[in-house]
């Protein structure tokens, strides 16, 4: 048996229990991963809200989609070289928050010496879908970008990545001076508040705006789109923008403006790895940062999504089994 972290009640986190649960076998393609470090997403949020109810996410579902350990068993015909190696893992929209964890063999990748297991759970998903959703939106060495809800891990590494790769300007919106502070220290020029406002001095319209936040304020970020502007939405943890919000881009129909969503579903698991491995040595060159917010142990992942529906986590929180 293993101990596990389910949604018993969508809702508030204190629908989140601690379950002593099978011990995981693996399918052929599979491995069995002994847990280090549990990634806390904010998509992990989302699903344990019930916000995508609709997508078939049912109670008992145990959240978390990225960890780290070392592969303990492989499944029939697999191979068993893998024994023994560390590894970062993507298990799906779910089966992370559990001592040992199920992933398929094309959803692993070898941890390099130097990067800890806490810190690959931070870069692991965020770093990855940062880059590929600045490809996604075409961004280009010279132009503007806008960071929709920087404080969190996939903000962080939108601002970072933007920044080496020649952005003429990368602002940020966050919830605190403070916070923007730390995000200046991480590559942004330009700090605004939650509405975009707040710095004079900052572009009044971006060429391409990374979007984590969603929710009912989307609408008014089109408007923030320089002719020619890409608005590219990876998250929704303010929940889903009105209906009605395409009419923003109808309304400035001259401007050429475009929006699009992104989910890392659509690239190839080769090209994930690639990046991915690559990310992490840039870490451990120091050109890549992982910011954790917290490392709590597992039976408190229902405090972890409590810091997190409050907005006070900078970073990424992650559970240690």
């Amino acid at each position: 048996m293993v101990r596990a972290v389910v949604i018993e009640e969508f809702g508030d986190p204190s629908g989140m229990a601690v379950i002593e649960a099978p011990s995981p076998l693996p399918a052929p393609g599979q491995v069995v991963i002994k847990t280090e470090a549990i990634g806390v997403g904010g998509v992990d949020a989302v699903i344990r809200r019930g916000t995508l109810g609709g997508f078939g996410f049912s109670k008992g579902l145990i959240p978390g989609s990225e960890i780290a350990g070392i592969v303990t068993a492989v499944g029939a015909g697999g191979d068993e070289s893998w024994v023994g190696r560390r590894v970062w893992a993507f298990t799906g929209t779910g089966g992370g928050y559990v001592e040992q964890a199920v992933a398929g063999i094309d959803d692993i990748v070898v941890l390099p010496v130097g990067l800890s297991s806490i810190d690959a759970v931070t870069l692991g998903s965020s770093a990855t879908v940062a880059h590929f959703a600045l490809v996604h939106a075409h961004f280009a060495s010279g132009e503007s970008v806008l960071v929709r809800g920087a404080a969190g891990s996939i903000g962080i590494a939108t601002v970072e990545l933007a920044a080496r790769a020649g952005a003429s300007a990368v602002a940020v919106t966050t919830s605190s001076p403070e916070r923007g502070r730390r995000l200046r220290d991480l590559g942004a020029t330009h700090v605004l508040d939650r509405a975009g406002e707040g710095d004079p001095a900052a572009p009044k319209t971006f060429d391409v705006i990374i979007d984590i936040v969603g929710g009912a304020g989307l609408p008014a970020f089109i408007d923030r789109l320089a002719p020619n502007g890409r608005l590219v939405v990876v998250g929704v943890v303010a929940g889903l923008p009105p209906a009605d919000f395409g009419m923003r881009l109808m309304g400035a129909f001259q401007q050429s403006r475009s929006i699009a969503t992104f989910s890392l579903n659509t690239v190839a698991a080769s090209a994930t790895a690639a990046v991915r491995a690559e990310q992490f040595l840039a870490a451990v060159r120091g050109e890549l940062h992982a910011v954790v917010h917290e490392v709590l142990p597992l039976e408190l992942a229902a405090e972890a999504h409590r810091q997190m529906d409050l907005g006070h986590v900078f970073g990424r929180i992650v559970l240690t089994p």
